[in-house]
């Protein structure tokens, strides 16, 4: 309890600020590339998402796909959206970095559960609906464990149990198993998905606390 009121919010102040800097030539670099790559759609990507408590926040990525459309004028899909230089920026989870402004600004902490779409609030079961006891993270526990690989249900279970066990050692041993994820490149897409396939609702109650690594 001590280190989520006192410790947390002061560390990712200066871990985000510091990685922000760091990261500065990353940063630079990508925006070129996507500048071109993405054939004028932007290099950002903003979204409202529910935060701490649900209240809504813009989030800002890099822009891996194009807004190419079809003769109706609507969206392709995914697949077809997700550029070369996309897909390697999105592989790398270099698309997160420019997150570190949202943790600057309060809306985000490094670790916690990934925000999701605003339009999945009203979808939520009880449990589910936890997640927003925390502030949402660039990393969590349920990235760690299998990332956009997950069903939803597996998904939601690790949130609500990083929710329950909030400490510095669950936030270090998130760090640790970030790090071989990225490095990996392991589970950025869902099975025969691009991204990650719709959540639509819960089909039952999800099963009991899973365990820690």
């Amino acid at each position: 309890m001590f280190y989520k009121t006192y410790i947390k919010r002061p560390a990712d102040i200066l871990v985000s600020l510091l990685l922000l800097l760091l990261t500065s030539p990353i940063l630079l670099a990508t925006m070129l590339l996507l500048r071109f790559a993405n054939k004028g759609s932007g290099v950002f990507f903003f979204q409202p998402r529910p935060g701490l408590n649900g209240k809504v926040f813009k989030i800002v990525k890099f822009k891996t796909m194009t807004d190419e459309r079809d003769e109706a004028g609507n969206l392709l899909p995914d697949e077809r959206r997700l550029t070369k230089v996309g897909r390697f920026v999105r592989s790398t989870s270099i698309d997160e970095l420019p997150q570190f402004w949202n943790v600057l600004k309060g809306d985000m902490s490094m670790i916690g559960p990934r925000p999701l779409l605003v339009q999945y609030l009203p979808l939520y079961n009880a449990r589910q609906a936890r997640r927003h006891e925390v502030r949402p993270g660039i990393t969590g526990w349920a990235q760690v464990h299998g990332r956009n690989s997950l069903s939803w249900k597996d998904k939601f279970e690790y949130d609500v149990w990083y929710v329950d066990h909030l400490s510095l050692a669950t936030d270090l041993s998130v760090i640790y198993h970030t790090i071989l994820t990225v490095i990996s490149r392991k589970d950025v897409s869902h099975e025969g998905e691009a991204t990650m396939t719709p959540f639509t609702g819960n089909e039952d109650e999800l099963p009991p606390n899973s365990p820690p690594i």
